[in-house]
């Protein structure tokens, strides 16, 4: 198991809305995963360059960051990066489930954030994605 931290790229134009994120996921999503380090984003350009230069393992979108909201930006990334980071997209409303799913989002979580939960979706997530690849 590699020593270096994962990290996870949380997406918001309030700076509130990313410490609540960061804060609720924790240093430590749960104790295989290991520590992860967080990289924020508060604008569109922000979160398209970062992916793009990759190393990202995570990122989590806020579904209603303006002006580009992080549903939309899902789906952008899914069809534009080959072999993009899986990505959490952050909703008010559970009633939203179904515009993260359109997005083709890997998980959702929604606000209020549990901590427990959310960091159990990032967990479940980040172990999903590190499934090796078998080739031939």
């Amino acid at each position: 198991m590699s020593t270096q931290p994962l990290k996870i790229l949380v997406y918001s134009h309030r700076p509130e809305v990313r410490e609540a994120i960061v804060t609720a996921v924790g240093r430590r999503p749960a104790a295989d995963i290991g520590r992860v380090d967080f990289v924020e984003a508060g604008t569109v350009a922000e979160v398209l360059m970062t992916m793009d230069a990759g190393g990202i393992d995570l990122a989590i979108l806020d579904g209603e960051a303006q002006p580009t909201g992080g549903i939309g930006l899902c789906r952008q990334l899914k069809h534009e990066i080959t072999d993009c980071a899986p990505i959490v997209i952050a909703v008010r409303r559970k009633d939203d489930r179904w515009l993260a799913t359109w997005s083709q989002s890997d998980a959702v979580i929604v606000f209020p954030l549990d901590p427990l939960a959310a960091a159990e979706t990032v967990a479940d997530v980040l172990r999903t994605r590190r499934l090796p690849v078998v080739r031939g």
